[in-house]
């Protein structure tokens, strides 16, 4: 059954609930709009259903299950956590999670008004999320790298990107050849959230109140994480957030900054392309990335 022809219904879900864990069946299902590799289902008040939908493995909800109880407990916002696991089945070939719901709105649908409070809150997530990372930690393949080894995928999301979208297109190149020219983090691999963009943050009150998607979590260099400065927070808001966080220097600043163009520019090409297949689209994701990228190439 191919992506295109698994249709995830509220009757699907509640069928599987109904077969795996029956208890709760009866809770309300409502759809939740986004997502992409998976599909996320409101059950009840304080829960939500994960279904794989594009991820082509279980790799990242697998990851998940294991990591999220463990790292929940000290960080300073809430996470989801997972609660129960589905399994694939006859009626659905793929696995979902059954999580607790992290209230408040995504940010790609919100505002951030209280800028200082979101950069500390912001560093103190960080902060208590960048801590070494035991051995058997997951990796990854394609995150974590030095810029420098990822200058192929920074010029691949340049190149796709209309140049009068992005303007000044020689100063986004010396960002970036700035943070390959960095050197590289020295420390031990850290625990990295890996994907905060404006979808996988939520806001509530003018600031942040959650982080939700930890499918890219591994262990590396915090810069990855770092890079938030510019992509989640308001114009001003990024010295106050180095500030409070305490433990970048120079080196990781420099990588951070570039990591936070190449993520703008992904974020303006997923609204560049429309909605690549799925229902919805990325529609706020072009101007979320316009406005990370100004703000990176004033360095605010």
């Amino acid at each position: 059954m191919s992506d295109t022809e698994l249709e995830i219904t509220v009757e699907l879900v509640r069928d599987l609930l109904q077969e795996q864990h029956p208890d709760l069946a009866g809770l309300a299902v409502r759809e939740v709009a986004g997502g992409w590799g998976n599909q996320m289902w409101r059950l009840g008040d304080e829960l939500a259903v994960r279904m794989q939908r594009m991820d082509p493995t279980p790799e990242l909800q697998l990851k998940e299950r294991r990591w999220l109880p463990v790292l929940a407990p000290r960080l300073p916002l809430p996470v989801p956590t997972p609660v129960r696991f589905g399994e694939p089945s006859e009626r659905f070939p793929k696995h979902w999670t059954v999580m607790t719901w992290v209230p408040g709105e995504p940010l790609d649908h919100g505002s951030i008004s209280r800028g200082v409070h979101a950069a500390d809150t912001l560093a103190g997530f960080l902060r208590a999320l960048h801590v070494e990372a035991p051995a058997e930690a997951p990796g990854s393949p394609d995150l974590g790298a030095h810029p420098k080894r990822c200058t192929s995928g920074f010029e691949r999301f340049l190149q796709a990107i209309d140049p009068d979208a992005v303007g000044d297109v020689g100063a986004v190149r010396a960002v970036w050849a700035d943070a390959v020219a960095a050197p590289e983090w020295e420390g031990p691999p850290v625990w990295v959230h890996g994907d905060l963009h404006p979808a996988n943050v939520v806001v509530s009150d003018g600031t942040l109140s959650g982080v939700i998607d930890f499918g890219a979590l591994f262990a590396g260099d915090p810069a990855w994480d770092l890079a938030a400065a510019w992509v989640l927070l308001p114009a001003g808001a990024a010295g106050r957030f180095f500030e409070a966080y305490a433990y970048a220097d120079e080196a990781a600043i420099r990588r951070a900054r570039g990591l936070a163009a190449m993520k703008s520019l992904f974020l303006m090409l997923m609204g560049q392309n429309g909605d690549r297949g799925l229902p919805g689209g990325k529609p706020n994701w072009g101007p979320a990335g316009r406005a990370a990228l100004d703000r990176v190439l004033k360095g605010v």
